[in-house]
């Protein structure tokens, strides 16, 4: 999978569980209904959040973003469909072109320490989700002992 269909993938994840934190929250708040199952989509759209900043880092570590960009790209996951706007914003750019980068090439940043593990990573895909998921894991159960992010 490229770095593109990656983000496009989580982006849109993302969005997804935004409609439906929203679905929810509509049928509780505004409808009244009590929704059993608010909990867990709660649960899930905060992870598949975690996820996408997650992502935004490895991918815009792997594009060479700037380091504002890759903050700006990964704030956008804080308004509903941010992250699809984004996604249209980087693809427009053509900021998301290109594969992974296994191998260090002329570039001089390809001789720093995070370049140098990020390559790594690269090359051991099995290994590299595993820490992902590992790091997405222990986000998530920190956000879940803060409490909810209003209230």
């Amino acid at each position: 999978m490229s770095p593109r269909l990656l983000y496009r993938a989580v982006s849109i994840a993302e969005a997804v569980t935004w409609t439906a934190l929203i679905a929810a929250m509509v049928a509780r708040y505004a409808a009244g209904a009590e929704v059993p199952f608010f909990f867990a989509i709660g649960l899930a759209h905060g992870t598949v959040f975690i996820a996408f900043v997650v992502t935004t880092v490895v991918v815009g570590l792997n594009q060479r973003w700037t380091w504002w960009l890759i903050v700006v790209a990964a704030l956008t996951a804080v308004p509903p469909y941010g992250t699809l706007v984004m996604d249209a914003v980087l693809e427009r750019r053509r900021l998301l072109e290109g594969c992974w980068r296994t191998e260090a090439g002329d570039d001089p940043r390809d001789r720093g320490p995070i370049d140098r593990l990020l390559r790594w990573f690269l090359r051991h895909p099995w290994m590299f989700a595993v820490v992902l998921v590992l790091v997405v894991a222990v986000l998530t159960t920190v956000a879940l002992v803060a409490g909810p992010p209003v209230g």
